[in-house]
């Protein structure tokens, strides 16, 4: 495996630039141009110089593995954090037999390989690292601190602890001691159906997407509900074309807003209406969709609202003639004047609750979810079966996908993927 470089702090030129060396021939990196090395976890200023050439005085600071970060040989070079200096240091590196820069998240990647972080761990790390708001952050950086591992562990425990109990039925069912008196097969099956359900109410919690992601917020109603001018006050800039001419929306338009804490996504929509324009038509369909996907509907229309699980009934235009008199059940709003908009964040927010994952609970990403969920379906297919055999088989399946989340069994697939979002340096 090669040894790796890259600069893990911001992009120069900035007072310090830590350059990170991980790999077998870290410290021989570091020794060819630095001289001597200090001890390790010692830092020590050195002069680094290439083929005689005085490139910096840098601080020093070496981590032998396994105990470090990458679970490797790693290097810190503390540079002044000059462009030039950059670039002259990492020229020198690269011109040594066996470095290469890194790739991004490869110093997370090979954490991970070498069991000093689990794949949930670095999943939060990578949501920490694209953190915008106060609730991303905490929640990646539980993520990040081993939250979903323990809790991982935990299920993981109580799985195997059911297992051993029906592998030693099986192994010894002819010795008193071990089976009992009592039938022991319907206790069994019932401690596999409540970790069952003990894992599918974190499923059932809302997801890490809805932090990361932001809350999906369509604004839907007939042409002419001003959906568009509420949009622009919502999002306190011009994202949508205002016009007076119906039909001027005909595809989404979406606008990111970060308001008290939250991530929102804010889609403008076309206007539901029975059309023979052939392209207003597919506007109407790609609203219908927005709706259906939305987390959260707010609806101009005077009629009755489309169903949905989160909707604010809105009652728009209150500054327009014959529109002062809001209804009963509707919010009323001018996004001319300003009007409501206040309080319908506030409104917003409050309903927003539901959606997002409470500061003090376990939160799962889809992935997560979806294993987490397959290893719950197992456990209840297992808790329902007679034969011991069968409920063994359902906990293994179970096991499985409780590997799969951190990382233990089936997930190279995904790992390109995941660690595309690191910086380079991470």
């Amino acid at each position: 495996m090669d040894t790796i470089f890259a600069v893990s702090t911001g992009q120069p030129p900035a007072a310090i630039a830590v350059m990170r060396i991980s790999g077998q021939g870290a410290f021989d990196a570091v020794r060819a141009l630095a001289g001597t090395l200090p001890e390790p976890r010692r830092a020590a200023v050195r002069a680094l110089r290439h083929q005689g050439e005085l490139l910096d005085r840098a601080l020093v600071l070496l981590f032998p593995g396994p105990n470090s970060a990458t679970g490797e040989d790693l290097a810190e070079l503390h540079l002044h954090g000059g462009r030039a200096v950059v670039h002259a240091v990492e020229t020198a590196l690269a011109s040594l037999s066996g470095l290469r820069g890194a790739e991004p998240g490869e110093f997370t990647r090979r954490a991970l390989t070498h069991g000093r972080i689990d794949l949930s761990e670095a999943e939060g790390l990578g949501d920490l690292l694209m953190a915008e708001t106060e609730a991303q952050r905490r929640t990646a950086l539980r993520s990040a601190e081993g939250a979903v591992r323990r809790e991982v562990e935990g299920w993981t425990r109580e799985a195997l602890g059911i297992a051993a109990g029906i592998e030693a039925l099986l192994d010894h069912s002819d010795e008193d001691d071990v089976a009992g008196s009592a039938d022991p097969v319907p206790a069994i099956r019932s401690a596999t159906a409540r970790l069952g359900e003990k894992i599918e109410a974190v499923t059932r919690r809302p997801s890490v997407e809805r932090l990361r992601d932001g809350i999906r917020v369509v604004l839907a109603g007939p042409p002419n509900a001003g959906k568009s001018t509420l949009l622009n006050a919502l999002a306190e800039r011009d994202a949508a074309i205002v016009s007076p001419v119906a039909g001027t929306t005909r595809d989404r338009i979406e606008a990111p807003v970060v308001r008290n804490g939250i991530a929102w996504l804010l889609t403008d929509t076309a206007g539901l209406t029975e059309t023979a324009d052939t392209v207003e038509r597919i506007g109407v369909a790609r609203a219908e969709d927005a709706i259906a996907q939305a987390d959260m509907l707010l609806w101009l229309g005077d009629d009755v609202a489309p169903q949905h699980d989160a909707v604010i009934a809105v009652h728009p235009r209150i500054d327009s003639d014959g529109r002062s008199a809001i209804p009963a059940g509707r919010l009323g709003v001018s996004a001319a004047t300003g009007v409501g908009i206040d309080l319908l964040w506030r409104e917003m927010s409050d309903r927003a609750q539901e959606l997002l994952p409470a500061g003090d609970q376990l939160a799962l990403n889809r992935r997560q979810r979806e294993l987490a969920q397959a290893a719950a379906t197992a456990l209840h297919v297992a808790a329902g079966e007679q034969d011991l055999l069968l409920v063994a088989e359902g906990l293994r399946t179970g096991l499985r996908a409780l590997d799969a989340i951190t990382g233990r069994a089936g997930v190279e697939a995904m790992l390109d993927t995941l660690f595309a979002r690191f910086c380079i340096g991470k």
